[in-house]
């Protein structure tokens, strides 16, 4: 009889690397079922789902207040549907804030707890990792350089490798050229991103467009984001074409620049070979709270992963369309420094791992719960 996993993604991005855990796990153990939460990646892999990760999509301090009582409502479904179905073992992605609880009470029912894509403790509340060495199994990392900061609190860390490098069809893309005067435009998943974004982008191409006339401006949904949604807060007459998700990469490549916020995009737009500015705002209060408990150089995944500045980041004040403008004018001005970004991109592929990440990740599950 196969064993029934609950699994548990709390954003966009740990739906898309759910759906391929899961089938990982599937081509393992054929009669493993899988019920939690997640998007439509996950359901498309035959996730019973119990709740949708559409639901959650919050970030920062101050975002998460306004959806408080939905939050501890899908919590306490959560702890009861576990209490009720007593999965074989508990599967987490990523979405810290959210996902520790479940881990609790996962603990506390004596199931066994594997976080896939480890938490970013290194980047704030280091002293979470004891609760993690605690209640999590088995903690699979897919940054390089996390596992010394975890193997400093005794913790069992597999690093298995980015996802990543197993979405991107690299033969189908390297060929690409980028396409003069196409810029790609990437405001987040999460709606209060988007919304706080979207504008300042729509500011910054119309400046942009008066400098260079030829300018073409393309933007990617997101999953779960209407065009209705994105055109409403493109407040500038520049015209805008929206793309569906499913081919971006390619799209993304054929892009002689993006501008995206902060978040697993940029890594994407690094490993598929394409200069990009990396914007973020927050609330006020939560950007504070951040400067005060963050303790990384960089918000940039590419730019943690290299160990210096590769993407610019226009943080706050520095995200709106005067700077944002401005900088993606002087790289279009630039064509040797796009190029020699283009260039330096290539060896970031080499610091991820090989293929294979949630194969690895599956294998290491199913022997241990098979033991």
């Amino acid at each position: 009889m196969g064993k029934n996993i609950w699994i548990n993604a709390g954003e966009t991005s740990g739906d898309l690397h759910g759906g391929k855990l899961m089938e990982a796990i599937s081509s393992i153990a054929p009669a493993t079922t899988f019920c939690g939460m997640g998007g439509p990646e996950m359901r498309s892999k035959g996730l019973d789902t119990v709740l949708r990760v559409e639901d959650l999509s919050v970030m920062g301090f101050t975002e998460v207040l306004g959806k408080l009582f939905d939050i501890f409502k899908m919590l306490k479904q959560i702890k009861n549907e576990l209490t009720r179905r007593r999965p074989d073992a508990v599967i987490l992605i990523d979405a810290p804030e959210f996902n520790f609880r479940v881990a609790k009470y996962a603990y506390n029912l004596g199931i066994p707890v594997y976080y896939y894509i480890s938490p970013k403790l290194w980047a704030w509340r280091t002293g979470r990792a004891k609760f993690i060495a605690k209640h999590v199994t088995r903690l699979f990392s897919i940054l390089p350089f996390e596992v010394e900061f975890y193997k400093q609190f005794n913790m069992d860390i597999d690093y298995i490798g980015n996802p990543l490098v197993d979405v991107i069809n690299w033969p189908s893309i390297d060929h690409i050229q980028p396409q003069k005067n196409r810029i790609g435009i990437l405001p987040g998943s999460r709606k209060k991103e988007i919304e706080a974004l979207m504008p300042q982008f729509a500011l910054a191409a119309s400046i942009m467009t008066k400098t260079n006339p030829e300018l073409e401006f393309h933007c990617i949904q997101a999953p779960g984001i209407s065009q209705d949604q994105l055109r409403a807060l493109w407040t500038c007459s520049v015209p805008l074409k929206i793309h569906s998700p499913e081919n971006r990469y390619e799209f993304m490549r054929g892009c002689t620049m993006l501008i995206a916020a902060s978040g697993t995009v940029t890594l994407e737009s690094a490993l598929v070979g394409t200069p990009t500015l990396i914007t973020y705002q927050l609330s006020k209060l939560t950007f504070f709270l951040g400067t005060k408990f963050v303790k990384v150089p960089y918000v940039g995944l590419p730019n943690l992963i290299m160990g210096r500045e590769v993407f610019p980041e226009l943080l706050q004040e520095d995200a709106n369309g005067d700077v944002v403008a401005q900088r993606a004018l002087a790289w279009l001005n630039t064509p040797g420094k796009l190029a020699a970004i283009r260039k330096d991109l290539e060896t970031l592929r080499t610091k991820v791992g090989a293929p294979g990440a949630a194969n690895r990740a599956a294998k290491l599950i199913i022997e241990d719960l098979s033991k």
